[in-house]
């Protein structure tokens, strides 16, 4: 198969590959292959098994594709050599669209109150992704997937370069609430799988159901009013830009003579092509003696970074009778919200800043939720839906306002949970338990990092003051796998200390790691403070809200542990948003579900009884002073909050199914419905057992933690790995 000899790729989705199956193959590639080239196999290997997540992997002597995550069984994923069908990777071309993430002003309060919180921290110091669990917050621009690891090519190794990361019980997460016994099951094997619908402030579930663009009797702007954009072209032009916006020549350009040449006319014809085809740019050529006008594909062109993104449409040209934002329904698959936004904002033209949400959604799943931009017309955002794959708009109208982070009611959420191995009676204990009675309202692992320093400790250490402490644990050298550059960039900054010569080691200089290195050598290492705030606000408080994080799900264990699930003497309830200590009268007449504890800080109050004296012994062992929990630097100030210790999830229904295609997807989608495709048909004689779940889920609530409860699985990616790569052993 071209440059990849001795390996054979199968051509049938969602199988997998030869021997590439569950960890790695042995000899893939020639040492001596180029990055390039191994890159481009990754990239191969992502789109025809998106249920597995690749790494390259060099080793002595070896160049290796490395499967990170393992959801399916191996009989579903080996395809024996001699059945499988050969498909050339192409070499890599074109260019990489890269999508910057959009720094938005925390929406942090000093005041204490019902934790909504912010984005959860995430994997190395690259903030995360949740899950669509719920969403205020923002992340940094993410890195490049593809690079250069070091390790070994055995399930062993694997698991043996996996072993630093953490575990449920090292962030606190150690009680379950329900009596039944667990069984296992995979979670997300496909995106399709974890489906989230947004519930918005009026109650109502968001789906997507209409593409139509809302009829009304539109002012006819000052430019042209004679002469519609749509008329502009030759059906010959038009032809062209169409395959030029989607793709098929993203280098060329289509060149259109303006015979009327007056600045009007080309004026008309930049807005036309701009209007009707988004994603192309135009500029104005001369060319022996006449003017033209040349369309060309942003994506294509280095000129892209020169392009200044346009203002909001002219105040004439927009109807004073419409509202000045258009709603619209963004079903997107495979993305986060953070990549969809700015995915948009380059196709028309708008700073990310333009589009506002109610909260942000997990990238690995099917969302459906509720988006606002400013001064953008419906026909405008419908023409998207030609030339963006993964993603859908509707549901347009207009209104007088944008969305706000957090005033959505919750997510719903569908999810399908593969092969699990409980009987009917263990599936119907465990749902019926999670209706009835809920689960720990745990900060899920997301929320801590996947790496060997947690991010916990880095916000322990900026309330400890250490900042030398907080530049080592960002910096050092770690344990564990990471990409090449990360690790040269952090021996060379151990050997030197020299924050210019380790920046140069990486080539992606907008992660965590590079925005510090860049602050230190712009301020010097006697200036951390400052050199830490190159990193964007959200991303240095999220390394705090983690340590309150860490803390509430500990003391919360103590609190399930000591006292069971009932209201006690000594607990919390909210009235009015203001917390309140319970009396042993008032304790009987309060359930579980109203008790709340604080995530520590300078504006709340703690439970009297003993768990509630733990917060300040537990304090107390940081060296941190639970009565002044005020930072000189003001942004590092806890005001702390209140956080409910058990959710009641909604709606709850669920069924198993059987079925025998592992490939076919078990949900009826937003976008299959209105394509009038039909539902799955489930085979009851299938080989494999699926439970369907769903449920509803208010904000700042972890959907994995409500999974956890249902299969009593620790829910790390350090356990996922070690249990794979012993069974695979």
């Amino acid at each position: 198969m071209g440059g990849f000899q001795g390996v054979t790729i199968s051509g049938v989705k969602h199988t997998c590959v030869g021997k590439l199956a569950y960890f790695t193959v042995r000899s893939l590639l020639n040492p001596c292959t180029s990055r390039s080239i191994r890159n481009s196999l990754c990239v191969a290997l992502r789109y025809h098994t998106p249920h597995l997540l690749t790494s390259d992997i060099r080793a002595p002597g070896i160049c290796q594709i490395h499967s990170l995550f393992f959801k399916v069984p191996i009989s579903n994923l080996l395809v024996p050599m001699a059945d499988a069908e050969p498909m050339l990777v192409p070499a890599p071309g074109g260019e990489k669209r890269a999508c910057p993430a959009l720094e938005e002003e925390d929406h942090s309060t000093k005041r204490p109150r019902v934790q909504k919180d912010e984005k959860n921290g995430g994997p190395s110091h690259k903030l995360p992704q949740d899950e669509g669990d719920e969403p205020e917050g923002e992340e940094t621009e993410p890195l490049e997937e593809d690079g250069e690891g070091e390790g070994l090519g055995s399930g062993e190794a694997f698991a043996e370069m996996m072993k630093h990361g953490l575990t449920e019980l090292d962030v606190g997460i150690l009680k379950f609430v329900s009596e039944h016994k667990g069984f296992s099951g995979i979670l997300k094997e496909r995106y399709s799988d974890f489906v989230v619908h947004e519930i918005n402030k009026e109650g109502k579930t968001v789906r997507l159901d209409d593409l139509s663009v809302p009829e009304e009797a539109e002012e006819a702007p000052v430019e042209q009013p004679d002469q519609p954009e749509s008329q502009v072209f030759t059906e010959e032009q038009k032809q062209q830009l169409e395959q030029l916006q989607l793709f098929k020549n993203k280098e060329g350009n289509v060149s259109i003579e303006v015979a009327d040449d007056t600045k009007e006319k080309r004026t008309l014809v930049h807005k036309a092509v701009k209007t009707l085809y988004p994603g192309l740019e135009t500029k104005t050529e001369e060319r022996e003696g006449k003017k033209f006008i040349v369309a060309y594909h942003a994506a294509g062109q280095k000129a892209l970074a020169e392009v200044k993104a346009a203002a909001a449409p002219r105040k004439h040209s927009w109807p004073k009778s419409r509202g000045a934002f258009c709603h619209f329904v963004l079903y997107k698959e495979n993305k986060d919200t953070m990549e969809a936004i700015n995915v948009l904002s380059k196709f028309l033209r708008m700073r990310p800043n333009v589009f506002s949400y109610m909260g942000t959604k997990d990238k690995r799943a099917i969302t459906v939720q509720e988006i606002a931009v400013l001064k953008i017309t419906a026909e405008r955002l419908s023409h998207l839906n030609k030339c963006l794959n993964n993603f859908k708009l509707g549901n347009f109208c207009y209104k007088k306002h944008p969305l706000k982070l957090g005033e959505l009611q919750g997510n719903h959420f569908t999810v399908v949970i593969r092969n699990i191995t409980g009987t009917e009676e263990q599936v119907q204990q465990a749902m019926s338990s999670l209706r009835e009675t809920g689960f720990i309202n745990y900060y899920g692992m997301q929320r801590f990092g996947t790496t060997a320093v947690p991010t916990h400790q880095v916000g322990k250490a900026i309330l400890q003051d250490n900042w030398n402490e907080v530049i080592d644990l960002i910096l050092k050298p770690r344990p564990g796998a990471e990409k090449g550059y990360l690790v040269k960039c952090r021996e060379e900054w151990a050997q030197s200390q020299d924050p210019e010569a380790a920046l140069k080691k990486l080539p992606v200089k907008r992660c965590v790691e590079g925005q510090l290195l860049r602050g230190l050598s712009m301020y010097g290492k006697k200036n951390i403070i400052t050199a830490f705030a190159m990193i964007p606000r959200n991303n240095r408080l999220m390394y705090i809200h983690s340590y309150q994080s860490f803390m509430w799900n500990t003391m919360v264990s103590r609190r399930i542990e000591a006292f069971g699930l009932k209201a006690v003497e000594g607990d919390l309830v909210l009235r009015g948003g203001t917390a309140f200590v319970l009396s042993a009268a008032e304790a009987e007449t309060h359930s579980i579900q109203d008790v709340v504890m604080p995530l520590p800080g300078f504006d709340v109050i703690y439970p009297t009884h003993h768990v509630g004296k733990g917060y300040r012994e537990m304090l107390s062992a940081d060296n941190l002073d639970i009565d002044n929990m005020r930072h000189r630097v003001r942004d590092y100030s806890l005001a702390g909050a209140y956080r409910r210790i058990l959710i009641k999830p909604s709606d709850v229904s669920w069924e198993v199914i059987n079925y025998e295609d592992p490939r076919v997807s078990l949900v009826h989608t937003d976008v299959e419905k209105l394509e009038d495709q039909p539902p799955p048909v489930f085979n009851k004689e299938g080989k494999y057992r699926a439970l369907r779940m769903e449920f509803s889920l208010p904000p700042s609530t972890y959907a994995t933690m409500a999974i956890r409860e249902v299969l009593k699985m620790d829910t790390s990616i350090k356990n996922q790995t070690q249990l794979n790569t012993t069974w695979l052993n």
